[in-house]
């Protein structure tokens, strides 16, 4: 087998994937979150057609993958498969004050997220829920004691108590996404709720995918002067 060869027909396809304007701005839209073919649509003031055609070319190039939504099994999710960027560079930072990431119960992906932020970035982080329950999930709290995450003692809180306008909030709950009002200061992560199956590979799983994420968006967030994805010493975990 050709493996060099291979290699360079990889790479030749993935960049003609990216040659197309288009295509380009829609790499460009998912690199901070995931979004549906119908809101890319409506961003790029493209047919469904034409973004169907688009999503096929990044898709066979191994640049995004489509996942059902884990709320609404009607409406498909659209992100970037994160290996492929490793050769791009995102062409600008997003500047925010803090970062809230939401989830429905504010009980594990929304608090794990938050506390892989801490470790990760010097921006203020926080969570919250859209409708949070009594407490933090028992596994979360568990599966983020053995990785060394400090989950906090603040509990869970409503969105409504801790959003403010200039925040940047990252949903990381299909449910959640769909419930919130859109803003240009949202960015979406489709993450399965670990809840339903409660074991630990399942919350491994979450966290990893959310460890993920959280590494890549912090390399393009940054607060007055601070270069991104820079940590400036320890933030208090929500």
């Amino acid at each position: 087998m050709d493996i060099e060869g291979n290699a360079r027909r990889e790479r030749v396809a993935l960049h003609h994937a990216l040659a197309d304007p288009a295509r380009l701005d829609i790499v460009d839209r998912l690199v901070a979150g995931d979004l549906s073919p119908g809101e890319l649509g409506r961003s790029l003031g493209l047919p469904s057609n034409l973004v169907a055609h688009h999503l096929r070319v990044l898709e066979n190039a191994g640049l995004i993958a489509r996942t059902r939504s884990h709320a609404d099994r009607r409406r498909f999710y659209v992100r970037l498969i994160p290996s492929a960027l490793d050769a791009l560079t995102p062409g600008a930072s997003i500047t925010v004050p803090r970062v809230v990431f939401v989830c429905t119960r504010n009980a594990a992906r929304s608090p794990l997220a938050a506390a892989l932020w801490a470790r990760r970035s010097g921006i203020p982080v926080t969570s919250a829920g859209t409708h949070p329950g009594p407490r933090l999930n028992p596994r979360a709290v568990h599966i983020a004691r053995k990785h060394g995450l400090d989950l906090g003692t603040r509990g869970t809180a409503h969105v409504r108590d801790v959003i403010d306008p200039a925040d940047l909030v990252v949903t990381v709950c299909d449910k959640a996404n769909e419930e919130l009002t859109p803003t240009p200061r949202r960015a979406h992560w489709s993450v399965p709720d670990p809840g339903p199956v409660d074991t630990d590979e399942i919350f491994e799983e979450v966290l990893a995918r959310l460890g993920e994420r959280v590494d890549r968006l912090a390399v393009l967030t940054t607060v007055a002067g601070r270069p991104p994805g820079a940590a400036d010493g320890d933030i208090s975990p929500p």
